[in-house]
C-alpha cells in the first residue's frame, strides 16, 4: 500500500521511551523440556528485545521519531541493540554507553504444544543511574516530545525523566507489567496506564479487573485512563470523564462490562470495540468513577499462523503511542500486536504503516 493513500500522520511525531533494552535469544521447541532433559530447538534467532527497545520499534515502524533513553555495555550485544535500533529509526543518541559489565539479555522458550514463551532475564551491569544523563541530556530528550513512555525499568532515572516531563506538562505512559521498585511513585504522573492481566487486581488488592480499574483511577488522580491487556480475550479500557458528568446513571460496573460483552461481535475476526455512554461506575466497596468502559477485542489469528507472542504487549503499546481516540486506538493496537504474533521474535513481523492489514485501522 502506498503512503500517498493513507491519512496524514500525527503532527508531532516525537516520542521518548525510557526503559529495559535486551538481546533476545529465541529457541522455539515442540514441548517445554522436563526437568534434566535435553532436547532440540526447531528454530532459533538471535534479535533485539526488551520493552521499551520493542515498542520503540514498533513506533517508528509506524511512522513516529521515537527516542529512548536506555543503558548498554560497549559489548558485542551492546552494539548489536543500537545497531538494530538506529537501523529502525529509533533516535539512540540518549543512550548511554558503559566501558565495563555487559548489556541485558535474555533467554525465550517458545513452547509450540502451548503458544506459550518462558523468558530468563539477565539484567544489564551496571545499571542505569540518574547522575548518568545530565541536565541538558535531559533537556534534550524532552524537547518536541508529544508523549513519554517508561516500561518501568531503571526507576530512579525514569522517575527524574518523569519528574521534568510533568513539570513541562507533557503526557506520560507507564506500562504496569507488574510490580517493581519505583513503580508507584512512576505511576503517580502517569497520564495514562497500560497493565497487564494479572497487575490491577496485584496492585490494589480489589476483588475483580472492574473493580481493580475503577481502584486505580481514585488512587491516581492524574490518570486519564487505564488499559488492562488480556492476550486472546483482547482488552478492557476505563476512561475517566473530564466534566465529571454529574448527570450521568450509576451502574455497577461488573454489570456494564457484561452488558458490552452481549454485544460485541464474536462472528468477527478483525479487533473491534465497544464503549458505554458515559456512566457513573461504581464497584462495592472501592467507590465511584463518572467515564466510559470499553472492551476491545483480540483478532482471532488461525492456529497455523500463530507462532510467538513475545513482544505482542509491546506492540500494542508502541501502537498505543500512535496517539488516536480510543475507539480506533484499541483495535489498531490489538491488530498490530496481533501481526507482530505471526513469526518468532518480537520485532520480526512488526508492521510498517503502509501494511494493507493496517488501511482499515487508519
Amino acid at each position: 500500500m502506498s503512503s500517498d493513500s493513507l491519512p496524514p500522520l500525527p503532527q508531532n511525531r516525537i516520542v521518548l521511551g525510557c526503559g529495559q533494552v535486551a538481546v533476545d535469544f529465541l529457541a522455539t521447541v515442540a514441548s517445554f523440556p522436563n526437568p534434566d532433559d535435553k532436547i532440540r530447538s526447531t528454530s532459533l534467532k538471535v534479535q533485539g528485545g526488551g520493552n521499551a527497545g520493542n515498542a520503540s520499534t514498533c513506533a517508528a515502524r509506524l511512522g513516529l521519531n521515537p527516542r529512548l533513553i536506555s543503558k548498554v555495555s560497549n559489548d558485542s550485544h551492546g552494539q548489536g541493540i543500537l545497531e538494530e535500533l538506529e537501523a529502525d529509526g529509533v533516535d539512540t543518541s540518549f543512550f548511554i554507553v558503559s566501558e565495563e559489565g555487559n548489556s541485558s539479555f535474555t533467554y525465550v522458550i517458545v513452547d509450540s504444544q502451548t503458544n506459550t514463551r518462558t523468558c530468563i532475564h539477565t539484567p544489564g551491569y551496571p545499571p542505569l543511574i540518574p547522575e548518568e544523563l545530565s541536565q541538558s541530556s535531559l533537556l534534550s530528550a524532552l524537547d518536541g516530545v508529544n508523549m513519554v513512555y517508561f516500561d518501568g525499568r531503571h526507576h530512579e532515572t525514569a522517575l527524574v525523566v518523569a519528574k521534568e516531563a510533568a513539570r513541562k506538562n507533557i503526557p506520560i505512559l507507564v506500562e504496569a507489567e507488574r510490580e517493581r521498585e519505583g513503580l508507584d511513585d512512576l505511576l503517580d504522573f502517569a497520564t495514562y496506564a497500560i497493565c497487564s492481566a494479572k497487575f490491577p487486581q496485584a496492585w490494589t488488592e480489589a476483588p475483580s479487573v472492574p473493580s481493580a480499574l475503577i481502584s486505580m483511577l481514585l488512587r491516581l488522580p492524574k490518570l486519564k485512563f487505564v488499559v488492562v491487556t488480556l492476550g486472546e480475550e483482547g482488552c478492557i479500557m476505563l476512561e475517566r470523564s473530564v466534566n465529571g458528568g454529574s448527570d450521568a446513571e450509576e451502574m455497577d460496573v461488573h454489570c456494564l462490562l457484561e452488558s458490552l460483552k452481549l454485544i460485541k461481535d464474536d462472528s468477527k475476526t478483525i479487533p473491534t470495540c465497544i464503549s458505554s455512554v458515559e456512566t457513573k461506575l461504581s464497584a462495592n466497596g472501592i467507590g465511584t468513577i463518572t467515564g466510559r468502559l470499553f472492551v476491545g477485542t483480540a483478532e482471532k489469528i488461525p492456529p497455523s499462523e500463530l507462532v510467538d507472542t513475545t513482544g505482542a504487549g509491546d506492540a500494542f503499546i508502541g501502537a498505543v503511542l500512535y496517539g488516536m481516540p480510543p475507539e480506533k486506538m484499541l483495535p489498531f493496537a490489538a491488530q498490530v500486536a496481533a501481526t507482530g504474533c505471526r513469526a518468532l521474535g518480537a520485532r520480526t513481523v512488526l508492521p510498517l504503516r503502509t501494511d494493507p492489514r493496517l488501511a482499515s485501522f487508519l
